[in-house]
């Protein structure tokens, strides 16, 4: 049966990620179009993370919210989203018709989590709808199991970064235990976004170089193998204690071998050395429950 899976998911980057990290999955059910259970899934979420490029072609990592059901599949080949980057975003300029697109929904209090790749082929005031041409489930390991609610907060100032960090930022690194990376690859520099997450701690800063360690997971190497084809990359980091987001631009390297990395569980790991960033306080409407 006719499933629309793709005959060949994986582009050259990846495929080149998957023969030096030693071999690829066993099997790769990526879709053309959505599973019914991924179109079911999408509108239970409070928040989606999003990777757009900007005009230079850097990719920039944020997070769009709503109330559940704010995201939905109005047929298999499409997803709707009421809502936008807002105007302090730096992704905000960048969202338009034709624009590449990468999406991941996660709910973080059961692990699930889908992604969603494609073109936005339609934008009006309040949302944008895409038309997918990638849809893939993700292991559900390493994500730090939240519960997240609705509250308001009184929006602060925008500060801008460069690769010299302020104090806060640095503290959201260092307390950091789930963030997204935004990344760009393929022949036709498809957009994606994926999830990292560990202990407060795992990721680790030294000057303006962050190591990021890789876990074993399903062995697609999406993001690796986008950043054999270009380094560019970009991160966003949410705190949901204070609903600050921190989102950096910079370029990455893969570290093959983890030699010397302080973290056992890793098979490899890469550094992203930062360029340029932006923290948004009190960005993000939802709160962790205690």
């Amino acid at each position: 049966m006719d499933d629309h899976r793709l005959p060949e998911p994986f582009h050259a980057g990846e495929l080149r990620a998957q023969q030096l990290a030693g071999g690829g999955p066993a099997g790769a059910p990526i879709r053309s179009q959505m599973p019914e259970q991924h179109r079911q899934f999408f509108p239970l979420l409070r928040f989606l993370c999003v990777g757009l490029a900007d005009d230079s072609g850097w990719p920039i990592a944020t997070l769009l919210h709503g109330e559940p059901g704010f995201v939905a599949s109005p047929d298999p080949g499409r997803l709707r989203v009421a809502a936008v980057p807002d105007g302090d975003d730096p992704a905000f300029s960048h969202l338009g018709e034709g624009s590449g697109i990468g999406m991941l929904g996660i709910d973080l209090g059961t692990r699930r989590r889908n992604r969603a790749n494609g073109k936005v082929a339609q934008m009006d005031g309040g949302g944008f709808v895409v038309d997918v041409e990638q849809s893939f489930g993700n292991c559900p390991k390493y994500i730090h199991v939240r519960q997240l609610d609705p509250v308001e907060r009184q929006r602060g100032q925008v500060e801008r970064l460069g690769a010299a960090l302020s104090e806060d930022a640095l503290a959201m690194i260092a307390g950091c235990e789930t963030m997204f990376v935004a990344t760009i690859g393929g022949e036709a520099g498809g957009l994606d976004i994926s999830h990292r997450g560990g202990e407060a701690g795992f990721l680790r800063l030294k000057g303006n170089v962050l190591t990021v360690p890789d876990y074993p997971g399903n062995r697609y190497f999406n993001t690796l193998g986008n950043l054999l084809l270009e380094p560019r990359a970009s991160l966003v980091m949410p705190d949901f204690g204070t609903g600050d987001v921190l989102q950096l631009q910079g370029i990455a390297e893969v570290l093959w071998r983890a030699d010397g990395l302080d973290d056992p569980r890793a098979e490899r790991a890469w550094e992203f050395s930062v360029v340029r960033g932006w923290l948004r306080r009190a960005a993000l409407p939802l709160v962790q429950l205690a």
